[in-house]
């Protein structure tokens, strides 16, 4: 319940925390599904597509090929999830979600190897992955709306942020599942050890489910602001906000692409590029990763300071700028890839800190699940889940210099969107954080 207080709402810090971690929950256990893939993908690919006499990295390519495949399957959950968000309310969206991740992880953890199912091995891991897709594609709009809404005053841009937290947490979880797991002795994480981090991130599924069936609802039943709520369809925002959904295209098109290449796809590009060791980069990943966690509501408190139009400024330009002399300058050596890494994610900090907020604040209340999840899920889909096929084919061509030029050059799209943004974009650290304020009319007036 929340008290006014001096003309302020306040929300009592016992419901906040709750909220937080109700909203984080699943974005720690689905990241450790959704990304323990990556980690382990240099283990399976060849235990589950076949070999290539002429090319060893083809089952590699493959592996990440499925990767990218996957995100074709956010679109489509973010615009089902984000309508069922929108008419049946975040909650209940997240548990959805949740349940359907824990589902993937199991299917991937149970695929059978390709000389024993032949081609069913890679069309059982490609429905997973499709599962998990429609899955996180639905959890990121149901939980940025749900983390703002739940937001105290001034708080918006803080409570955003913390999506990224528990992200950073899934992702460190699955490079300690796959650390755990590289301990067996012998050819046996190549043969059967890479299944026990699925099948674990199945587990930890049920334990986020029991979590967020405790959360809040945060959309309010009946009427919002005087006005009877209205039924529309799943793709009402796009029709009714065309320039929001553009400029959240544009804003996540470089963000993602640096999103995956740092905190997903570096330790493979290290062990490709560079000759690092396998384990070595993982654990690099993984100590990077805490970095970045720890970092992220820093991020969010200075964004309340300077605004978020600044910050995300901020990241286009320093990506666009950084990003080719550190992917050039790193080397095979354990301690360079996680100093390069670690420089990245910094960078990437202005951007993760804040885009919650800013995409949220475009869209009112009752067509923010879908007005968030749509063109979000749909850049990601076609830049950032594609990152690690890119780069694998491009080293595979001989051409890995060019991947860093490729980020940069997608960053520098997000920079010129947030310069684009008319200085009065509703700000996150104005107003109040009410579930029922609708800040788009105040964007379409001064646009």
């Amino acid at each position: 319940m929340t008290v006014r207080e001096s003309g302020r709402t306040t929300v009592p810090r016992s419901r906040s925390l709750r909220q937080l971690v109700c909203g984080g929950i699943g974005h720690t256990v689905e990241s450790h599904d959704w990304y323990v893939y990556t980690f382990l993908a240099v283990y399976f690919s060849d235990d589950i597509f076949p070999k290539s006499s002429g090319d060893p990295l083809v089952p590699l390519l493959n592996t990440f090929a499925v990767f990218a495949l996957a995100f074709a399957a956010r679109p489509v959950g973010a615009t089902v999830m984000g309508w069922y968000a929108d008419r049946f309310g975040r909650r209940s969206a997240l548990i959805v979600t949740i349940l359907l991740m824990g589902l993937g992880s199991l299917m991937i953890g149970l695929t059978p190897s390709y000389a024993t199912a032949g081609p069913l091995a890679p069309v059982m891991l490609i429905a997973a992955r499709l599962v998990q897709g429609f899955s996180l594609g639905g959890e990121y709009g149901a939980a940025t709306t749900f983390l703002v809404e739940s937001a105290a005053p001034g708080r918006r841009a803080l409570f955003s942020s913390f999506q990224y937290v528990a992200s950073s947490v899934g992702h460190i979880l699955a490079g300690l599942s796959t650390l755990a797991a590289s301990q067996i002795s012998g050819d046996g994480m190549d043969r059967w050890g890479w299944r026990l981090p699925f099948v674990w991130g199945a587990v930890i599924c049920l334990a986020g489910l029991v979590i967020r069936s405790t959360a809040e609802e945060t959309l309010p039943t009946g009427t919002e602001g005087g006005r009877k709520k209205t039924r529309t369809g799943a793709f009402a925002a796009l029709r009714s906000h065309p320039r929001q959904t553009l400029l959240v295209v544009g804003l996540t098109i470089g963000g993602n692409v640096a999103f995956y290449t740092w905190t997903t796809y570096l330790p493979t590009y290290a062990t490709v590029s560079t000759g690092a060791d396998k384990d070595g980069a993982v654990l690099a990943g993984t100590v990077s990763l805490i970095f970045f966690g720890l970092i992220q509501p820093l991020g969010g408190l200075l964004c309340e300071r300077i605004g978020g139009r600044v910050m995300m400024i901020g990241f286009g330009v320093a990506a666009a700028v950084l990003t080719v002399p550190l992917l050039t300058a790193m080397s095979g050596w354990f301690w360079s890839v996680l100093a390069v890494q670690c420089a990245g994610m910094l960078v990437l900090t202005a951007y993760t800190s804040v885009s919650g907020a800013i995409n949220a604040e475009l869209f009112p209340q009752e067509l923010r699940g879908r007005g968030i999840g749509l063109p979000y899920a749909a850049s990601v889909a076609l830049f950032g889940g594609t990152a690690p096929y890119v780069g694998t084919w491009l080293t595979s061509m001989g051409l890995n210099d060019f991947f860093p030029w490729y980020v940069a050059v997608l960053c520098l799209v997000t920079a010129l969107t947030a310069i684009g943004l008319p200085r009065s974009v509703p700000d996150t650290r104005d107003g109040p954080a009410s579930p029922a304020q609708s800040l788009s009319p105040d964007f379409e007036r001064h646009a």
